[in-house]
């Protein structure tokens, strides 16, 4: 058994939500895989309860049952393969928020999830339709320190008569053209 789950791919046992190895994995009524955590963290910031990867609506708040056999199927995978080797991160790159263990190179960064992700986590944003509108960028090390508060987007452009960073919806409403530069 062992030999055929390092035939598997990382992604048979990752969660939809943080792309990671599932950890005390549950299931919804729609038969669908979440760690415990990033389910119930899901639903605790929405207003209704909705699967994140099929959107099937529920009329009250799901208990997901723990799935044991995937249960233990994610931790022998966890144990017995080990993720293909990239660089460690060096002093000016920066670090996945993802993986655990070795500290792996960004790839690339989710300005929705404020997630920065090495070669293999990215891959649910290229397959789930939910994720597949977020917009990934070239790695960014403190994401949230890059995000307008007020407007939740990225900022990109500078303010010269106010010294501050800001995002374009910022800029429109308050800054001429002419004192904003890009980042």
């Amino acid at each position: 058994m062992a030999s055929a789950i390092t035939s598997w791919s990382g992604e048979n046992f990752s969660c939809p939500i943080c792309l990671d190895v599932f950890s005390s994995p549950v299931t919804t009524p729609c038969g669908h895989n979440f760690c415990r955590t990033c389910i119930t963290k899901f639903w605790d910031e929405q207003v209704q309860f909705k699967c994140p990867v099929c959107n099937e609506l529920f009329d009250t708040r799901p208990d997901p049952r723990v799935n044991t056999l995937l249960s233990e199927l994610a931790a022998q995978f966890r144990t017995n393969v080990k993720v293909k080797e990239q660089p460690c991160v060096e002093q000016a790159e920066v670090p996945s928020d993802v993986c655990t263990g070795t500290q792996l190179k960004a790839l690339k960064s989710c300005l929705v999830c404020l997630i920065s992700y090495c070669q293999t986590h990215p891959e649910p944003h290229q397959r789930v339709a939910g994720l597949k509108k977020h917009r990934l960028v070239e790695p960014m090390d403190r994401l949230e320190d890059w995000m307008c508060k007020k407007h939740d987007r990225l900022l990109e452009l500078f303010c010269k008569t106010e010294q501050v960073c800001v995002c374009v919806s910022s800029a429109q409403r308050k800054t001429p053209r002419s004192t904003l530069l890009y980042l």
